[in-house]
């Protein structure tokens, strides 16, 4: 067995569009911002996951950084094959005399066609995986929770993540109704960026309004607690010249406010689908909202008051999606016929 154990390997991988996580071992090895700085001239990797983003938006001609996934999908093969490729290798650190072999379990959106979902299945086998299954978004979200899935009673999951929202109705260890929508934490991202640039005049990078959203994001104009000002500085449009601008939570919960009602809409559409018996279990339990999007403050708030449900923000959001893959590899062959495809 110690010999198999050192030939093969269990990892699961949330392959996010704004971060990938890998577990192993029930534990997480890799959480990296899903970016790769590639050289231009030869095509080879030159940085992954932080390193490269601290590179993006600062490269000169003979390096490029790309992130490839785009509203959870894969928008460039071979810079998924080479991520994939190099976040596993973080996990095996020590020399060895030959690659182990992977099983592993990814996760898609519950959204995904044929072709995204064949996309993903090549991708991770180019990376070196032999076994290779794939579960739903908020069906690993409803796990990373907690909940029952197997039950027969309805849980709702609102999994916002980097490029998808995705709203589920689970039940029986199934997906009842889905909806899968592109507006997630990049778009309020680009929001926050054209906002920066009409009213104030001032040019922003996607790291910049990714760390505005952090600091000073809201999804109400009125907070209990509020966030102090956060200080915007770059270059003014018309001089090119330095300026320092101080951001309140009420401007930039007025600009998020379109994408947010997208949002809301989205998950009154899913209920609106839902059956009768699996409604009122949902009104009795309350809906998760999970992902990056779940950490928006004030947005179970604002949930809550406009569909009359009460909305429970999971136990670390962010990493409730990876969790559920890693429960899922774990018990892969018990819940293979109806989990995973």
């Amino acid at each position: 067995m110690g010999l198999f154990s050192f030939l093969s390997q269990e990892i699961a991988i949330d392959l996010g569009t704004a971060n990938t996580i890998i577990i192993h071992n029930d534990k997480i090895v890799v959480d990296e911002p899903s970016i790769v700085a590639l050289n231009r001239k030869t095509d080879k990797l030159e940085a992954i996951g932080e390193r490269a983003r601290q590179m993006h938006g600062k490269t000169h001609d003979n390096i490029y950084t790309i992130r490839p996934l785009r509203d959870g999908v894969i928008a460039d093969f071979n810079a998924a094959e080479q991520m994939i490729r190099g976040m596993i290798k973080m996990i095996n650190q020590k020399p060895r005399l030959f690659a182990p072999s992977l099983s592993m379990v990814v996760c898609i959106p519950s959204g995904s066609t044929e072709v995204e979902v064949r996309a993903v299945r090549d991708s991770s086998e180019h990376a070196g995986g032999r076994e290779v299954h794939m579960i739903y978004e908020p069906m690993a979200a409803a796990l990373g929770i907690g909940l029952d899935v197997e039950a027969p009673e309805g849980n709702m999951v609102v999994d916002i993540g980097g490029g998808t929202t995705e709203i589920a109705v689970i039940s029986l260890g199934g997906i009842v109704t889905n909806k899968s929508i592109r507006i997630a934490g990049d778009d309020l991202t680009a929001d926050i960026m054209e906002y920066m640039r009409r009213q104030h005049n001032i040019k922003v990078g996607e790291r910049t309004a990714e760390e505005i959203k952090i600091q000073v994001g809201s999804a109400l104009p009125e907070l209990d607690e509020p966030p102090a000002d956060f200080i915007v500085q770059g270059p003014n449009q018309m001089t090119a010249l330095p300026i320092e601008v101080p951001v309140s939570y009420q401007e930039i919960s007025h600009c998020l406010e379109k994408s947010i009602s997208k949002i809301e809409t989205a998950v009154l559409s899913a209920l609106e689908q839902t059956p009768p018996e699996l409604y009122s279990d949902i009104v009795k339990n309350g809906i998760f909202l999970a992902g990056g999007g779940a950490l928006l403050r004030g947005l179970d708030k604002r949930l809550s008051d406009k569909i009359n449900i009460p909305f429970h923000i999971a136990e670390d959001p962010l990493h409730a999606v990876a969790r559920g893959t890693g429960i899922a590899l774990k018990n892969r062959h018990r819940i293979l016929p109806y989990l995973i495809r």
